[in-house]
């Protein structure tokens, strides 16, 4: 009998070699979950899982690996170990735990929700009434109510949509991941297992995560090999066809300026009206010292020149030592002093704290 993810999108155009995957679909929900729930990872929000750990860990993982987000997710639970305690606490204290995550806008997001959901009479079950909180798309809706609630909605991220392409050999040429995720959703959703719906995503992204990679899948393991359509292709990493990203590259050369006196370091901390990076704290560029980077340069040593790449940029930062006297008082927009004392309680975006205490233990 066919289920109800497969009639509701059985009309829909599904991509080659989906048509065979979907009649076999009741043995691909049992080899992946089988192999799931032997292989999974023992990561804290499985082990002992609530709903505010799946938030919490759904929030972080936007852009986050796991390893890099694992000790983040222990020093914020014994700080704000449930929805309430998060609820209660000032800005500062829930940015400066997130300090080193990036893209803050998701610790501001997940506070707000935290104050929504304990203000709400009756708690969020569905993907629809958790869409209506702060910080909440389509793939964190379904993650949360599928894993929490049991609710039957497939996710659909980077690694599903690898997956499913590859599954199907969908060699549709996408704009990129999210313009796959809109045409791969409709095989997402009947593939899903109705009675597993929050373990089969997690296994999809599992298999994603650490089977299915971008380049150099471990096939020869894969728990779902006996129905890829990409394994009888000479190359199973042409799926999914994403457009190439353009990069762009841009210079920022930077100062570092420290007084003898005290050993106060001048750093720049972004205006409170800004989106991304309120109240963050690095290293002073040329624009906010009012003057020309080639005269920054010219101004003393090189100190290090360090490279990041943010979303669709390519940053190369030249950090050159500026005399204290080359900056008179009274001092520009966002520039202050911070004493070597305080240096580690101001808030600071990852990369600028790595460099200041690579700088000062030098």
């Amino acid at each position: 009998m066919l289920s109800a993810a497969f009639l509701c999108t059985a009309f829909l155009p599904v991509p080659p070699h989906a048509e065979a995957l979907l009649v076999r679909r009741e043995a691909f929900q049992t080899a992946l979950l089988g192999w799931y729930r032997t292989n999974r990872r023992r990561l804290p929000w499985r082990e002992q899982p609530s709903l505010y750990k799946t938030v919490v860990s759904e929030f972080m993982l936007q852009q986050t690996q796991v390893k890099t987000m694992l000790p983040y997710f222990a020093r914020w639970l014994d700080a704000l170990p449930d929805f309430t305690a998060l609820a209660a606490a000032e800005e500062a204290q829930v940015v400066k735990l997130w300090e080193g995550l990036g893209y803050y806008s998701r610790a501001r997001n997940l506070h707000r929700l935290a104050r929504d959901y304990v203000a709400r009479p009756v708690p969020p079950r569905t993907p629809e009434d958790w869409r209506e909180l702060p910080g909440i798309g389509p793939y964190t809706a379904a993650a949360i109510t599928s894993i929490t609630f049991s609710a039957p909605v497939a996710v659909v991220d980077g690694n599903v949509v690898r997956i499913l392409a590859r599954l199907a050999a969908d060699a549709t040429a996408f704009r990129d991941s999210t313009a796959a995720a809109k045409v791969l959703g409709h095989l997402a959703d009947s593939l899903l297992n109705p009675t597993e719906p929050g373990d089969h995503n997690q296994a999809m992204m599992e298999l994603g995560a650490t089977v299915c990679h971008r380049q150099n899948p471990l096939c020869t393991v894969c728990p779902v090999l006996d129905f890829c359509a990409a394994r009888r292709t000479a190359d199973p990493e042409a799926y999914p066809s994403l457009a190439a990203k353009t990069i762009e590259a841009r210079t920022v050369v930077r100062a570092w300026c420290r007084r003898e006196a005290d050993g106060a370091l001048l750093l720049h901390c972004t205006a409170a009206a800004s989106r991304r990076l309120a109240g963050q704290h690095e290293l002073p560029s040329a624009e906010h010292l009012g003057i020309k980077p080639a005269a920054l340069v010219e101004e003393g040593p090189l100190l290090a020149t360090k490279k990041r790449s943010i979303t669709r940029f390519a940053f190369t930062e030249p950090i050159h030592e500026l005399p204290p006297n080359r900056v008179p008082p009274p001092l520009g927009e966002g520039l202050v002093w911070v004493t070597r004392a305080d240096i580690e309680t101001v808030l600071m975006t990852g990369p600028h704290r790595r460099w200041v205490r690579e700088l000062l233990a030098r």
